[in-house]
């Protein structure tokens, strides 16, 4: 078994993506979310390569150290795929087992919706499989407000500049200033506020937070300057666009057996409340293998509770086996 997280560069689909790898065996992608990067997954390299898996995990496009493509079009839900399964190619496997969290976690749904020939399993933590419905941008003006997070990145600069000033203290302010405390509230920001103003810097990071950690995020991010954050912001600005694109996948479901983690104190149960979320995994899910609710964990899962998301995963990725 490799003892080491290894680092190497691999190009898919004409970007290049930055891989992050430990141990040999049958392929597990672990796919990060916003704002994130392979460093999201630091705790489950060695335990799942201790187990008998090859774990990669890649900066995705426009993410840290990978290829951050200009044309926001680059960034559909599509695209995300693609470069999956590309990813599956290129490192020699025939099929991966697909975990995902947060924006990770619908490009893990889609690959597996999309390609059942490529993936054995599939895993989403804090975002569950979603339906195709009415435009999401317009349903979520209409619930939260125009300063609900999802709405307020669209404006192409604006939020890309406030968080790229200061890349430490972003990611001070957005991994470490939202405790889980009481009922879930999804993020708004209020008229003439901007989106940092929502969350101050924190006097002290959270248990599972450290400023080394800090410090691996922002150095990442920092190889691309001004547009540090733009390519991840970029995967929101296709969010109707991916409505459009899904449209002939509506209803699909998915075959491969699934995994589904989540905190309860996560601010996606403010938009997606437990109830329905329990139903799409009926609906959507017919081979699932299991529903963990993470009680006082927010939103960075397998940043949060290491131990309880190993355990999960390598239950799942026992049972496939």
């Amino acid at each position: 078994m490799n003892d080491a997280v290894k680092h190497s560069d691999v190009e898919v689909n004409g970007v290049r993506l930055h891989l992050a790898e430990q141990g040999e065996g049958p392929l597990v992608l672990l796919l990060h979310g916003f704002p994130e990067s392979w460093y999201s997954w630091r705790h489950q390299f060695a335990p799942l390569a201790a187990a008998g898996y090859r774990v990669v995990a890649p900066d995705q496009r426009g993410y840290a150290r990978s290829e951050q493509p200009e044309s926001v079009d680059a960034y559909s839900l599509l695209h995300l795929v693609g470069d999956v399964t590309a990813l599956i190619g290129a490192l020699g496997a025939e099929q991966a087992v697909v975990v995902g969290h947060d924006w990770g976690a619908p490009v893990a749904w889609a690959t597996a919706a999309l390609r059942p020939d490529l993936v054995r399993g599939v895993a989403g933590l804090s975002v569950p499989p979603l339906p195709s419905g009415p435009s999401p941008l317009a349903q979520s003006r209409e619930r939260f407000g125009e300063g609900f997070y999802q709405n307020y990145f669209q404006e192409p600069g604006r939020a890309d500049a406030e968080l790229a000033a200061d890349p430490k203290s972003s990611f001070r302010r957005v991994l470490g200033g939202t405790h889980p405390d009481g009922e879930p509230k999804p993020w708004v920001v209020p008229d003439g506020m901007k989106l940092l103003d929502t969350v101050p810097e924190p006097e002290r990071l959270p248990d599972w937070l450290t400023e080394e950690d800090i410090e691996a995020f922002a150095a990442d991010y920092a190889r691309h300057g001004a547009r540090a954050f733009t390519g991840g912001l970029n995967w929101y600005r296709n969010i109707d666009r991916n409505h459009e694109l899904m449209a002939a996948f509506a209803g699909r479901r998915i075959e491969a057996p699934a995994l589904y983690v989540t905190g309860e104190q996560d601010l996606v149960n403010a938009m997606v409340t437990p109830e329905v979320v329990a139903y799409l995994l009926r609906q959507l899910t017919p081979r699932l293998h299991a529903h963990v609710r993470l009680p006082g964990t927010g939103h960075w899962t397998q940043q949060e509770r290491p131990a309880e998301v190993n355990a999960a995963l390598l239950d799942f990725l026992a049972s496939l086996d």
